[in-house]
């Protein structure tokens, strides 16, 4: 049974909050699906704020397998990463502030945009030659999935255009029901329902009617569940949906659980310095008494 129970108060700004690096990073962690070593060794410094290192491994993975949608794709994640944390968005204060989402003046870096977009452009057209050719391709899938995740969170999050960036995340979560559909084994594709679960459920009921999503009910205790299960066998995202779990945490009024996961993250990534500068805050903060916790 999940332990998160919502009080339901988020406000319709926190929309594209969660978004924010949803495909741009992976470790696999008691994987069932098959990572090839050079990306897990990539992700692992990305995990690590080494962007530099990260890039260099991507640069070789590729050029040893420019067939691979996920090479191209995870050096997306990489410009995307970088942006978000340039402009600080990945900082807990502005993912509790629902008015910082949506008037905080960013100043993004158009030749990272032009990178990022060139990467997902890359993953997509590989991915759908693929599927043209065998239409249960699942790593293929996957690629399209996690691709229309980057532009997701780069619309919302660095453009500001979150009525723009629902029509990608709709396009996800139709690539994750149909590669589940394929092979159940992809744990990380529950994280686009996952999120897409939450978000709905952080909007006002009148808004509901007009961003529907097929499938997802806007039920936060079912999102919670599905990020569970994919931070315990998912193959790429297991660390990353621990990273929203601690995010829905602080915003649900949850700051125990949100110690624990990032304690956790802490210690597994500790050359991260925003997961320790993240870690050390909240648990200043509950020792002073400074957090709520929902009743």
């Amino acid at each position: 049974m999940s332990r998160f129970r919502s009080p339901g108060w988020c406000q319709v700004r926190s929309l594209s909050i969660l978004l924010g690096v949803l495909c741009a990073l992976a470790q696999p962690a008691g994987a069932e699906v098959e990572v090839h070593p050079t990306i897990a060794q990539a992700l692992e410094r990305l995990y690590n704020f080494d962007f530099d290192g990260a890039h260099a491994i991507l640069d070789q993975h590729i050029e040893a397998r420019p067939e691979d949608p996920l090479g191209h794709l995870m050096r997306g994640g990489a410009f995307l990463f970088y942006e978000l944390d340039r402009l600080k968005i990945l900082e807990s204060e502005f993912f509790k502030d629902d008015e910082k989402i949506g008037k905080k003046k960013l100043d993004p870096d158009l030749a990272i945009k032009t990178e990022l977009m060139r990467s997902i452009d890359l993953t997509q057209a590989i991915a759908e030659a693929r599927l043209a050719e065998n239409g249960a391709d699942a790593e293929a899938l996957l690629a399209l999935c996690l691709a229309q995740g980057l532009l997701t969170d780069y619309v919302g999050l660095v453009e500001k255009r979150k009525l723009k960036s629902l029509s990608s995340a709709r396009q996800a979560e139709r690539y994750a029901r149909r590669l589940l559909a394929i092979d159940s084994s992809y744990y990380d594709a529950h994280l686009s329902s996952g999120v897409n679960e939450y978000l709905l459920g952080s909007l006002p009921f009148f808004v509901r009617w007009f961003v529907p999503i097929e499938g997802i009910e806007g039920d936060k205790a079912r999102a919670f569940e599905r990020l569970e299960l994919v931070a315990e066998r998912g193959s790429f995202l297991g660390p990353f949906a621990r990273i929203l779990m601690s995010i829905m945490a602080l915003r649900e009024k949850r700051p125990e659980l949100a110690l624990e996961l990032l304690d956790a993250l802490n210690r597994e990534y500790p050359e991260n310095p925003l997961i320790r500068k993240e870690l050390l805050k909240v648990a200043e903060k509950l020792e002073r008494g400074e957090l709520s916790t929902a009743e």
